[in-house]
């Protein structure tokens, strides 16, 4: 019934799309700009106190209690393990972001800030590294070890619903089927956007290196080829096709941020890294609670609060698939690997990307801003035109976005037939394909009808109701946690008393 009626909603909105996509991109632009206005607050906190929950409870006594048995080892290793939820939380992002945001908020800088100066520069570097670093991941995080705890220590399905129905409240164990509605549908308006997002800079890419014309029949056909792909690989299974995948991913864009690094302006990277490290820290509670309450601005809703509202639609797909791919991690361990590391490589990733960015288009007078405002997915290769074997980086990075975008449709079939087949690990090939073929379909017929930003924005409209459901699984996480704990210390106590007393 829940695949009913979430296959059913999405099949609705998809045919709204073709038919009538300005009535439906109406819709969704005046829902966000509602809830962008009259919940950003709510974003705001919610993910701060998720920032701030992560944190304490890897610090904390909790962080040695496993997910799993406690002499259960974990599936995969620390390397692929982290290739794997890097790959499936933000590939496809970085590389389209990477240039575009910064370039973006030096011409338009948040409030205060006069564009295009070395301030707004500054700026652009900081809030870039704020929505890529701790506050997405966190949220991410706690979703996936919320799913983790509930499946590996308690039994539970793998299902994002498992968690609510894990709090002693009657009337939230009704609503699990709705959670789960909810969680499929945020998962593949979510994916479908970013293979749509992920078409159009594949698209760019070829032009760029061969001439392929940028139209709908490029995208539709790049779309349809990377189906292809993604399906042969999820039905091979994780330890197979999205483990080796995930693996190349991780390799290739070590080899193209270090070639940046190298054959671009290395000193100002190396200081960009530094001086927006030390910003970020210094600013993290001001930026992490800004709002602009006596200002006439929506650039905190249109950059923060949006950012905010995507992570939490994509938290159902990731946390489940990062839970997936964690049994037997300690939470410490966990929270490490899935907050502060990834953080810390996107921070490289802005430097290196951003920060080279910023310094042709100020110091070295290339047009990249000039790009950003034609086309969005065309930044990453102006900045390439400029830099020595620039063609061979524009092959590269085309590629690793080709791989991130079967990397991600491999793990979105994955999560898709969990959540209809009732938290399998590991779904049938049928289902799989089914999943591959509709959330391909959602993008092929949203592109055509001009509807990719109805999409994303319809992604965010979803996340409104998931925000409630996210801050009863961290509520379910926390008392489960600490019943753990306290029980794993009284049968400690036990065990120490019954052997003091063999001992006399």
């Amino acid at each position: 019934m829940q695949l009913i009626a979430s296959a059913g909603l999405i099949l609705l909105v998809v045919l709204w799309g073709v038919i009538a996509p300005d009535s439906l991109d109406a819709l969704f632009a005046t829902a966000l700009t509602r809830i962008t206005r009259d919940f950003g607050w709510l974003y705001l906190w919610v993910v701060l106190g998720l920032v701030i929950m992560a944190l304490v409870m890897a610090l904390s006594r909790y962080g040695d209690l496993k997910l799993g048995a406690e002499d259960e080892e974990p599936e995969f290793t620390v390397t692929s393990w982290f290739a794997m939820l890097f790959a499936a939380g933000m590939g496809i992002g970085l590389v389209f972001w990477g240039v575009a945001e910064p370039i973006s908020h030096y011409g338009n800088p948040p409030p205060g800030i006069a564009a295009n100066t070395p301030e707004a520069a500054n700026a652009a570097m900081r809030y870039s590294f704020f929505h890529w670093g701790l506050h997405p991941w966190a949220v991410y995080s706690m979703v996936a070890l919320a799913i983790a705890f509930f499946q590996f220590r308690r039994g539970g399905s793998a299902l994002v619903s498992t968690a609510v129905e894990g709090l002693p409240w009657a009337p939230l164990k009704r609503i699990g089927p709705l959670v789960n509605v909810l969680a499929v549908i945020a998962t593949a308006f979510g994916v479908a956007a970013s293979l749509g997002m992920g078409a159009l800079q594949i698209n760019s890419g070829l032009n760029a290196m061969w001439g392929l014309p940028v139209s709908e029949a490029s995208q539709v056909g790049i779309i349809a080829v990377t189906t292809v792909l993604f399906l042969t690989s999820a039905v091979t299974g994780v330890a197979k096709g999205i483990k080796w995948l995930s693996n190349i991913n991780l390799t290739l864009a070590t080899l193209l941020a270090l070639s940046v690094f190298v054959l671009g302006p290395t000193v100002v990277i190396i200081d960009a890294f530094t001086s927006t490290l030390g910003s970020y820290v210094s600013e993290l509670v001001r930026m992490s609670l800004r709002m602009t309450p006596f200002r006439d601005s929506t650039w905190v809703g249109g950059w923060t609060i949006f950012y905010w509202a995507w992570w939490v639609s994509w938290s159902p797909f990731v946390g489940l698939f990062i839970a997936r791919v964690s049994r037997g991690r300690t939470i410490r361990e966990f929270i490490l690997g899935t907050v502060l590391a990834p953080t810390l490589a996107a921070f490289i990733w802005f430097s290196v990307f951003g920060g080279t960015a910023l310094h042709l288009e100020i110091m070295k007078n290339v047009p990249i801003a000039d790009a950003v405002r034609a086309d969005v997915a065309t930044a990453l290769f102006a900045m390439f035109d400029a830099l020595p074997m620039g063609s061979l980086m524009s092959g590269i990075a085309t590629l690793l976005v080709l791989l991130f975008f079967v990397t991600s449709g491999d793990s979105a079939t994955l999560v898709l037939g969990m959540m209809s087949t009732g938290g399998q690990e590991n779904p049938g090939a049928r289902v799989k394909i089914a999943w591959g073929l509709l959330v391909s379909g959602i993008a092929i017929s949203l592109l055509l009808a001009g509807g990719l930003k109805a999409v994303q924005t319809a992604t965010i409209v979803f996340a409104l109701p998931f925000t409630a459901v996210i801050v009863l699984m961290a509520i379910a996480l926390w008392r489960g946690v600490r019943d753990d704990w306290h029980e794993e210390q009284r049968r400690e106590r036990a065990l120490r008393k019954r052997m003091r007393e063999v001992l006399k």
